[in-house]
């Protein structure tokens, strides 16, 4: 006899969303610019992932797609494992992760904690290299072997990024409207799509800076190693279409950690490693952005699952050298001067 899930947003997933949005003070100077970060690390799972986790599965149970003694199967880097974690857990749902090496221990911890089965995939593909690739692939043996299985495919779902129009609704509503820009980190792209298919459905005008890794290929760059976790992509994300962002910006491992650090030290905010990306994004074409302007800069996770790498000195050293001196606010005359795309 299938047991009964009661579903519906109650519980702790009553408290996913409605993220703080807070201005920026410290880390940028310039009095011409309202910058605001929207804090998603402040989710009940630490990330940005908690929204899509959330709307695949409640939707999957209420649709009939997942049955209630479905065993839910997903790739992950370790945020989305995280969410979907949590989400199974208070569901009563089974969940196997695949992760890979890049995923934290933290993560994986977090993970076990909620009862998720985790397996770990040391071997990248052989073909293209990639442990995304290598991982998928174990996915897609499980559920050809697992009776009731169900893939989320966050890389495909359209509940993936439809949950992300609730992100922007919140951002909008924030500020009464007045969004000029907002900047987005890409992986999956759902938060990308979900964000701009609210602003162009909604006719407001904000302009839309996707943040990519240099390493990735969505925006057309060449492929290379990454350490950053979950930002960029190796493979081209389905949900991507290329009118989403208005312009692109791509950003180093190395000005993920500056970034990060930056905003430790000078706004005492504690994110983690594509929040970085998202500054030194805003900080590369801050110059070009119209006075009196509000730029929005979604931060997708918090900075306890980094401390062993990008807040890690000996981490940074073995990977870059040297520590980074990374404290000191910039100024759009600086940006500027310094600026060479």
């Amino acid at each position: 006899m299938l047991k009964s899930i009661n579903i519906g947003y109650s519980g702790i997933l009553s408290t996913i969303g409605n993220t703080p949005l807070v201005r920026l003070t410290k880390v940028v100077r310039d009095d011409d610019l309202a910058v605001f970060a929207k804090l998603e690390g402040l989710n009940p799972g630490g990330s940005i992932k908690d929204r899509p986790a959330y709307n695949i599965i409640n939707e999957g149970l209420r649709s009939g797609v997942i049955a209630s003694d479905a065993v839910i199967i997903e790739s992950s880097s370790g945020n989305m494992g995280v969410g979907l974690a949590q989400v199974c857990s208070y569901f009563g749902l089974r969940l196997i992760c695949i992760v890979d090496l890049k995923t934290s221990p933290q993560n994986i911890s977090l993970m076990e904690a909620y009862g998720c089965e985790v397996e770990l995939i040391s071997i990248p593909d052989p073909v293209s290299g990639e442990f995304l690739q290598a991982r998928i692939d174990r996915v897609q043996s499980l559920m050809s072997s697992t009776k009731g299985s169900y893939w989320p495919d966050q890389y495909s779902n359209l509940n993936n990024s439809g949950s992300h129009h609730q992100t922007m609704r919140e951002i909008v509503t924030s500020l009464n409207g007045k969004v000029d820009y907002l900047f987005c980190a890409t992986s999956t792209c759902g938060t990308l799509r979900g964000c701009a298919e609210y602003v162009r459905q909604h006719r407001i005008p904000t302009q839309i800076y996707a943040v990519d890794a240099v390493g990735s290929i969505i925006f057309g760059g060449q492929k290379a190693k990454r350490l950053i976790p979950g930002h960029g992509a190796a493979i081209m994300p389905k949900l991507f279409q290329v009118t989403l962002a208005d312009h692109y910006v791509q950003v180093t491992d190395l000005d993920c950690v500056v970034g990060c650090r930056r905003l430790a030290r000078q706004e005492a905010i504690l994110a983690g490693g594509s929040s970085g990306a998202v500054l030194m994004a805003f900080e590369q074409v801050m110059h070009k952005l119209k006075p009196g302007s509000n730029s929005v800069l979604i931060f997708p996770d918090r900075g306890e699952r980094y401390l062993d790498t990008i807040y890690s000195d000996e981490w940074v050293k073995q990977h870059f050298g040297a520590i980074p001196d990374a404290w000191q606010p910039i100024s759009a005359e600086e940006i500027c001067l310094t600026a060479t795309y």
